[in-house]
């Protein structure tokens, strides 16, 4: 069988990796070929376009950048025809997916979404366009299920959380050997989680290292983003205390005291690691008016979406300050604060729903195109 997977953003080709090596166990001879990554790019078959040349953020950014995403979505339909797949699959990535999804089911191509859009954050009328473009949906938050059947009587299978799978699959890391390969000290880890795209490095990084000289007896290691060269972040690390690895997330959150994380899906990342955290986010002035009239979430964080109550501070727009990063920070490297978020962290993870999301997945849609 012939499979087409479109994910635009890092979190995508997490799961679109995982999902590929699925898929190849349950049809061996799958011939698969995919826009994403390096991690999907090592799961096999044929990279079409790296989600570097894909991510714009806010909507400012995809104003200015709009031809460049409308050129993509015509040399996108023409790949796809010259292909000729059984089954198309989306992960998340709703403004560039959801536009290929109409095309393709005027054209009878079998639509598969894994990882719903966030319609339940903004813009719940694409449940019109989902309900007629999409034919099976793989929701990955237990809440998703409630909403989409009894709200929108649109059936879709929850599959659990592919982040659970990635993270218990991975080989562990052992501190002292991570400590001496990225030439660290034996201080106590803050990881800094800024993001994955430019300009929220940019903004995000400023903020969290303002408040470096107050924990001396920390050392701050900030990941770095795979789509990233390490001379972008090379004018963040001139201050004393501060270090950098690259595309080694999970074994910095392994050996990690605590994280400040830009919201995202890191934010349920590293709860999953058992990780104290302060989430946070900064966006263009513009951006951030226009959401706020749109959004209409208690939370921003997948935590505390997930939980329905506050587990993680979240500190956003112009409460992402240093005084108040110092005081959040403060509070969950030791005592009550710290004990009583990784109890919740325990709970959050049962909520998941347990391992082989991917698996499941995988199984659906292999065995939908084979009726």
């Amino acid at each position: 069988m012939k499979y087409y997977i479109i994910a635009g953003e890092a979190s995508g080709d997490l799961h679109g990796s995982n999902l590929m090596k699925a898929i190849y166990k349950e049809d061996p001879n799958a011939s698969i070929r995919f826009w994403g990554g390096d991690l999907m790019q090592n799961a096999g078959g044929t990279l079409v376009k790296h989600y570097r040349d894909l991510a714009f953020m806010g909507f400012l950014e995809v104003v200015l950048n709009l031809k460049t995403i409308l050129n993509n979505i015509k040399f996108c339909k023409s790949d796809i025809q010259a292909f000729q797949p059984d089954v198309i699959i989306f992960i998340d990535y709703p403004g560039f997916n959801m536009r290929i999804a109409t095309w393709a089911k005027e054209r009878n191509i079998p639509t598969h979404y894994y990882i719903s859009p966030q319609i339940w954050a903004w813009k719940e009328n694409r449940i019109k366009a989902i309900k007629r473009d999409v034919d099976y949906m793989y929701v990955i938050l237990p809440f998703e299920k409630d909403f989409y059947e009894e709200k929108h009587h649109f059936l879709v299978s929850f599959v659990g959380h592919p982040l659970i799978d990635a993270i218990n699959n991975r080989k562990k890391v052992d501190r002292a050997t991570f400590i001496l390969e990225n030439k660290l000290t034996e201080k106590p880890i803050i990881a800094l989680l800024p993001g994955s795209r430019k300009q929220e490095i940019t903004k995000m990084l400023s903020g969290m290292l303002s408040i470096v000289k107050d924990f001396q007896d920390y050392q701050f290691v900030i990941a770095g983003a795979p789509s990233q060269d390490f001379s972008f972040y090379e004018p963040f690390l001139k201050k004393e205390n501060v270090h950098f690895i690259s595309n080694r997330t999970y074994d910095l959150l392994e050996v990690a005291q605590a994280a400040l994380v830009t919201s995202g899906t890191a934010t349920l990342e590293t709860a999953l690691f058992k990780v104290p955290e302060v989430v946070c986010y900064k966006g263009s002035w513009v951006s951030y008016q226009i959401a706020k009239r749109i959004i209409t979430l208690k939370y921003i964080s997948l935590v505390n979406l997930i939980m329905d109550k506050e587990v993680v501070k979240e500190l956003i727009q112009d409460d992402f300050n240093s005084r108040q990063l110092k005081t959040e920070l403060n509070k969950i490297l030791q005592g009550t604060e710290r004990a009583k978020m990784i109890e919740n962290y325990n709970i959050l993870e049962e909520k998941l729903g347990g391992v082989g999301a991917s698996e499941k997945t995988a199984h659906l849609i292999v065995s939908s195109i084979k009726k």
